[in-house]
């Protein structure tokens, strides 16, 4: 009694405030997942979704940007332009979910594969240059031999992305000059740095274009 008679009016107040709380909304009716339910007659708590309906962000009106295929045939374009956002994005994704096992030359030695897991083929084989976009964005989906699928963890649109990225990898280990466009610069070999001798300094190393005709100069 006497330390109920200490309490201070504030405390007496907070009692009484906490004392009206009601958990109606931590205890109100619901259904655990896949719990049995008496109000149907299939007694499924889970419904359905109504006939006819679609949910909201699933229409998929275009089914090559969901399915990377043309009938039961892989396509070979992107559903959208490739610009460098796109390329910047796809780039990123790459590094995050794939370079684990294909590394980030796409070469296939990973470091998880580094650890034991088996290799994936590279991307710079014959058969993955040529093959069409639409293969990588269905494999990249549904998974293939021991690569699982990637539809839950990558939304479409960053699937194509990593495709765009995929193809520009391969085109980075295998352009030529012809595939320079026209009117562009094309950046001179860097030079190799070697030391002198005589000096101690490092000075660069000719090209041999650049000492046809006679000894190196210094």
């Amino acid at each position: 009694m006497r330390a109920f008679q200490k309490l201070s009016p504030l405390g007496f107040a907070c009692i009484l405030l906490l004392a009206g709380c009601r958990q109606d909304m931590h205890d109100q009716p619901r259904f655990k997942p896949l719990a049995k339910s008496d109000f149907y007659p299939d007694l499924r708590s889970a419904r359905p979704p109504v006939e006819g309906t679609v949910a909201r962000g699933q229409l998929q009106e275009d089914s090559y940007s969901y399915s990377g295929k043309i009938g039961s045939n892989p396509g070979d374009y992107m559903p959208f332009p490739v610009t460098e956002e796109v390329l910047e994005r796809g780039h990123e994704r790459f590094d995050i979910y794939c370079s684990p096992c294909h590394s980030r030359l796409g070469d296939g030695r990973g470091m998880i594969v580094q650890r034991g897991f088996r290799a994936p083929p590279s991307y710079h084989t014959e058969r993955l240059r040529n093959a069409p976009l639409g293969y990588f964005f269905d494999v990249m989906t549904h998974g293939f031999g021991a690569m699982p699928g990637y539809a839950s963890q990558i939304p479409p649109r960053d699937r194509w992305a990593i495709v765009a990225y995929i193809r520009a990898l391969q085109l980075s280990q295998h352009a030529t000059l012809s595939d320079v466009p026209a009117g562009e610069n094309i950046p001179s070999a860097p030079p190799v740095f070697r030391g002198d001798p005589g000096s101690g300094a490092t000075l660069p190393e000719l090209m041999p274009a650049e000492r046809a005709g006679g000894e190196e100069t210094r």
